[in-house]
């Protein structure tokens, strides 16, 4: 059976008064799961407005949708405040952004504690693992993936643009290599969703993308404008890719 994913590249505002755009886009689509961009609850340059604006876990366990939902929020637990990915679907499953960028433009780590690790989770895609952003340029996540060979990589984003080349994002580039990697070695999709819209001098370049298994691009999104896209994902495919991957005891 074909599973349809979409990816909501939303221009959130920067307020914690973003469930209404994320209700707009997921009644768009009859997929089965619908993927928000990094801290799209919040928007990203909340700063100081952490202590006000950021979430408690009981808010995300009384949402409902009529299919599953990926966002994006700062999360309130235990005292501390964290930026994390919230899976709500059968059951909620949280990962919490373990490596926080505090170089250039990004000031994360004066805001938010980390992670502690990367963990696989059970979906109705099947095993399925959940990245934020900087996550997934650590060397980790791809021995992650190429050890776990999950089913399904979901990375939300909140990448800004900076440096063209010939026409073409850098970061672009750097970007779809690191994706390619991820879906060959783990022979699984990758349903990776960037952010667009600016805030206090930043601009976001979106091009959310699907890649299957064999690290091609099905579908993808454009620069700089909000835009849903939707992509079936091919269980047989993934399943031949796992068996050329796989190995002997």
């Amino acid at each position: 059976m074909l599973m349809k994913v979409a990816l909501a590249q939303i221009r959130p505002k920067l307020s914690p008064d973003n469930l209404e755009k994320h209700l707009e886009f997921i009644k768009k689509t009859d997929a089965d799961l619908v993927v928000f961009p990094e801290l799209s609850m919040n928007g990203y340059k909340i700063k100081d407005a952490l202590l006000e604006d950021a979430f408690d876990i009981k808010y995300f366990k009384n949402l409902s949708f009529d299919k599953d939902v990926v966002l994006g929020a700062a999360i309130r637990e235990n005292g501390k405040i964290y930026n994390s990915a919230i899976y709500l679907g059968d059951e909620l499953h949280i990962h919490h952004k373990v490596h926080l960028p505090t170089y250039g433009v990004f000031e994360e780590g004066r805001f938010f504690f980390a992670g502690k690790d990367f963990e696989c989770f059970k979906s109705k895609f099947g095993k399925t693992v959940i990245f934020i952003c900087e996550d997934v340029f650590s060397g980790y996540a791809l021995n992650f993936v190429s050890k776990e060979k999950p089913d399904l990589i979901i990375v939300i984003s909140a990448s800004p643009a900076r440096e063209f080349k010939d026409n073409k994002l850098l970061i672009q580039e750097q970007w779809e290599a690191i994706l390619k990697n991820m879906a060959i070695l783990s022979g699984g999709y990758v349903a990776f969703c960037n952010r667009v819209g600016f805030e206090d001098g930043l601009g976001f370049w979106g091009k959310s993308k699907v890649i299957n298994p064999k690290g091609e691009i099905e579908k993808e999104a454009d620069y700089f404008e909000e835009e849903l896209v939707e992509c079936e994902l091919n269980h047989h495919l993934t399943l031949t890719q796992k068996y050329f991957l796989r190995k002997e005891n």
